[in-house]
């Protein structure tokens, strides 16, 4: 994977940025020894890293605007950092830029329950922002599986969604308002504890920007009441493109689960052998949830199963009571940490039309014997957004790139039947160079000059999301 080389310039002044920066930061909230930057060289893409030139941690949104202002002055790349969990490469450093992470950052500042809103710092976690108004009845909706680390920036950076965003959206549709800095240091606000603002949709641009524009410091959030109760049921099938269908025919039915999850056979061998959650061995199996009234879940499941009934499932097993419910959802939460107990991997994230689900995880199959290395699917079904998981071995020569070349021909594929290159993981780095096959030209000059504007010396993020022959020209002016 290319990567800009670092500016001799930049690295010569390590020394004078790094005392430029303590001077606004207490002194171990900059960090510069190779040895302790080397924990900020990549983040979950861990093909490729890069320890930064330094890593900073402001403490707030004063911090981070003075930090931004220094490297403006100095020239000095920037890119910003959440938890470091992305899975596109969204914080690979390079050895001349300066990582700035909002780790630091975590702190609640105000909470609204008359007007369901919560407004955070962007350090803290997905989780921990339901944990800080669960008590009171309420929850945040979006639910990556990361949710236990990822942060609320790298969340709005990617525009992230989770199990629960077929009834609930994705941060873009629970994200009401942010305070940013940009480059420059200047801070903004978009947005607020309103339902709408007025002008231009600044805020539909920022969310999704993958550190692009500025940096996100507080966020506001839309806060919903608990539902009554929810009750999943578990669906076995003999094939995957059985279960892609009874997806769409459960879509196409005009009920609206709050999540449809899909998980195939190598997914779930390795999560029963990592997790027992007591899922059948078949060749791929659906968790579906419900939630709402007693009343509302029983004609809703009724209409499901029925459906499911109807495609001759192996197993279709409705949760009695809780502990079965969480057994259910045990499995699914554990599968991408069961899967790297097996082997390397390198998770994608293409998002199709529902109604392409099975032709594609056909194809998926296909490839896969052509490529001669084995795929695990497990995804968001009910709104497309696919996860295969490409198995390789990263100690033999030559299987990183053919697990790179077989995603590049899934990804392509996603594009070709009218989907997208990403759901939720950003482009980064992973699907920087495939930004040509979804978008022509013109459209990613557009792109572009969007970012021409928010930040002309291109230095946030600016190795990332455009491909680099595509971006030379503004990058090195």
């Amino acid at each position: 994977m290319e990567m800009p080389a670092p500016s001799a310039s930049v690295l010569s002044r390590k020394d004078k940025i790094v005392e430029r920066l303590r001077s606004v930061l207490p002194r171990d909230a900059v960090i510069s020894d190779i040895s302790e930057t080397r924990a900020y060289e990549c983040d979950a893409l861990t093909a490729y890293k890069c320890p930064p030139l330094c890593a900073v941690l402001p403490a707030n949104t004063e911090e981070v605007a003075a930090v931004l202002k220094i490297c403006h002055e100095m020239g000095v790349p920037v890119v910003p950092r959440g938890s470091g969990t992305s899975l596109a490469g969204g914080a690979l450093p390079t050895a001349d830029s300066v990582i700035l992470g909002v780790a630091k950052m975590n702190a609640v500042i105000e909470t609204n329950y008359d007007d369901r809103y919560i407004r955070v710092q962007t350090g803290r976690t997905n989780l921990s922002v339901t944990g800080a108004v669960e008590q009171n009845g309420f929850f945040y909706a979006p639910d990556p599986s990361s949710q236990l680390a990822c942060a609320i920036a790298g969340n709005i950076a990617m525009n992230s969604g989770g199990a629960h965003c077929l009834k609930y959206g994705v941060t873009t549709n629970n994200l009401m308002g942010v305070t940013m800095v940009m480059m420059d240091g200047t801070v903004v606000k978009i947005g607020g504890a309103h339902l709408d603002a007025g002008g231009l949709d600044l805020l539909g641009l920022i969310c999704g920007s993958e550190g692009q524009l500025g940096v996100v410091t507080e966020a506001t959030l839309r806060i919903l009441h608990k539902p009554e109760g929810a009750r999943p049921v578990l669906m076995g099938y003999d094939s995957s493109e059985v279960a892609g269908q009874v997806v769409t025919d459960i879509i196409k039915a005009g009920v609206l689960p709050v999540a449809i999850e899909f998980m195939d056979r190598p997914c779930i061998e390795a999560t029963e052998a990592f997790a027992k959650a007591g899922y059948p061995m078949c060749e791929a199996l659906l968790i579906v949830e419900v939630e709402g009234s007693d009343e509302e879940i029983d004609y809703q499941l009724d209409l499901i199963m029925k459906i499911a009934a109807s495609h001759n499932p192996v197993e279709l097993r409705q949760a009695k009571d809780a502990d079965e419910a969480g057994r259910i959802w045990l499995g699914r939460k554990s599968a991408f940490g069961a899967m790297g107990q097996i082997n390397d991997y390198m998770c994608l994230d293409g998002t199709i039309p529902v109604s392409s689900l099975p032709f594609v995880l056909k194809r998926i199959g296909e490839m896969s014997k052509e490529f001669g290395l084995d795929v695990g699917n497990v995804f968001h079904a009910g709104d497309g957004n696919m996860h295969p998981l490409i198995l390789f071995d990263a100690n033999k020569p030559g299987d990183l790139e053919l697990c790179e070349e077989f995603g590049a021909e899934i990804l392509k594929l996603c594009v070709e039947v009218g989907g997208c290159l990403t759901g939720e993981h950003g482009v980064g780095i992973e699907k920087r160079d495939l930004m040509n096959v979804q978008f022509d030209p013109p459209d990613l000059e557009a792109q572009m000059a969007i970012k021409d504007v928010f930040d002309p010396a291109w230095l946030l993020n600016a190795a990332k999301v455009f491909p680099l022959a595509t971006s030379q020209s503004r990058r090195a002016a």
